[in-house]
């Protein structure tokens, strides 16, 4: 395996002198620094994933905003983290990770302050849009900062770890935003950012090495940008706003239609452009093809179960929203607890194993969501249970996947590969979102039970369905292409 740029070489051969361990605990500790700081900026990203779910039905009744429109609120972020995410890592190749980094730190603290002073939805979703253009900036070169420190047998962990706290993040952003929203204000979901970036920054700028491909030229094609943004909106704007206009409505069936002539178009225009947006090549490779659609997948089931979980304790349960994310707060405890175990078992006994065994836990506790949960508070003996067995779940498959995806990539791949990982995690959380509110729709009192039923039953099954497609039949390839053990 090649050494990255800026990846510390082998010592020359010859006797060890006096300085060598020194110099090597030195750089043992710069490392785990660099780690530290790098994955704290991937958690502060992927917290604002999911923060704002906790906060969904207090935001509206400050707008008075329906549950369709608040939704682009959470959409307008992953839509745009999305199509950003890919060209950033290029960004980030040709001018300087470090220097990505900071701006994308910096940005986001700026935009996290725009929304969390907003007046109105318009510049709520618009404030959104732009936090996530600078989130995307950060996500691909906090990875690629950490992977030149750390020597190759050591990546796996330190990928991991990174790995982890984006996974951390995402399943603790409810409990932290509900904190936020009962003692202070909403608004501070969002506020909240502005204190941790400024000390990512200040640290970042003395402790980060710059680093940046010298054969890096060129910008990605701005058009395919565009449509890989485009083709998940029009399907959004359709599936979100089909029950309320109706499903032969003309503005549905074009946002379809639209959709469908969008994805062949990006599809084309990628394979002709000179530096396109995503590198289908690296989809040749089985085990990071079949990763990343189960990543598209799991992300659905995940992102749509984090904002009807909330909802449904909120409206139908009446809890307060603190009362509803402590009462989701066991199942990311769970995934806290088991992110890192899970990616030294994924090293030990091959991804497919364990994001099987994810899935299979993650369906049993949806399963047990919808048969027991009912209109009736029984939080110990009807949702407790469940809550584990989903945070089991998720412990075992979001750190995995993130891992999983580029483990069969050249180093040189790493951060293009990362990058769209984490595009499809976010493509997947737009679809999820969308599903919810589609298949929710705007219940009653006496159906609201049944309408949230028949979400978990589809949630259940899409996080299946991620476990499953690790095994779909196809050709091995080489060994560097097989999809886990």
């Amino acid at each position: 395996m090649s050494v990255p740029d800026g990846a510390a070489t082998s010592a020359p051969a010859g006797p060890p002198t006096e300085t060598e361990p020194v110099q090597d605990a030195a750089a043992r500790r710069h490392a785990l620094r660099v780690l530290v700081l790098s994955s704290l900026g991937a958690f502060v990203v992927f917290l604002d994933t999911t923060i704002v779910n906790v906060a969904f039905e207090t935001i509206g009744r400050s707008f008075h905003a329906s549950a369709g429109h608040l939704a682009w609120v959470l959409n307008a972020y992953s839509l745009v983290f999305a199509a950003v995410l890919i060209p950033a890592g290029r960004l980030a190749d040709r001018y300087g990770r470090k220097r990505v980094f900071l701006i994308g730190i910096a940005g986001f603290a700026v935009t996290s302050a725009l929304c969390g002073l907003a007046p109105d939805t318009g510049t709520l979703i618009a404030g959104r849009a732009l936090q996530a253009a600078f989130a995307a900036l950060v996500t691909p070169t906090s990875l690629s900062l950490i992977l030149p420190e750390f020597p190759p047998s050591r990546r796996p962990v330190a990928i991991g770890t990174w790995g982890s706290m984006a996974a951390a993040a995402a399943a603790l952003g409810p409990t932290l935003g509900a904190l936020l929203t009962q003692y202070a204000s909403w608004r501070w979901i969002f506020l909240v950012n502005v204190p941790i970036c400024a000390v990512i920054a200040f640290f970042g700028v003395r402790l980060l090495r710059e680093a940046r491909d010298p054969q890096a030229h060129g910008l990605p094609d701005p058009l395919g940008v565009l449509l890989i943004a485009a083709t998940p909106a029009a399907l959004s704007l359709g599936i979100i706003e089909g029950p309320k206009w109706g499903w032969s409505d003309p503005r549905v069936i074009g946002a379809f239609v639209l959709a469908a002539l969008l994805l062949p178009a990006f599809v084309l225009r990628d394979r002709a452009a000179a530096r396109p947006v995503m590198d289908f090549a690296l989809f040749r490779v089985r085990q990071f093809r079949l990763v990343n659609a189960a990543t598209l997948l799991f992300a659905a089931a995940f992102f749509g179960m984090l904002l009807s979980n909330i909802i449904f304790l909120q409206t139908v349960w009446h809890y307060s929203v603190l009362r509803a994310a402590l009462a989701t707060a066991p199942s990311p405890l769970v995934v806290t607890a088991v992110a890192r175990t899970a990616s030294r078992l994924s090293h030990t006994y091959g991804a497919r194993r364990v994001l099987t065994c994810g899935a299979l836990f993650w369906a049993a506790g949806l399963t047990l969501t919808a048969v027991f949960a009912g209109a009736t508070p029984h939080w110990t003996t009807h949702w407790l249970p469940a809550a584990l067995l989903t945070g089991l779940g998720v412990g075992l498959t979001l750190p995995v996947q993130s891992g999983a995806a580029v483990q069969a990539l050249p180093p040189g791949r790493f951060a293009l590969g990362s990058a769209i990982n984490a595009s499809l995690r976010q493509l997947g959380a737009v679809l999820g979102i969308s599903l919810f509110v589609a298949v929710l729709g705007t219940p009653t009192a006496a159906t609201a039970v049944d309408s949230f039923h028949r979400v978990w039953w589809l949630l259940a099954a899409l996080g299946l369905a991620s476990g499953a497609l690790l095994w779909a039949p196809g050709r091995r390839g080489t060994p560097a292409e097989a999809p886990g053990r």
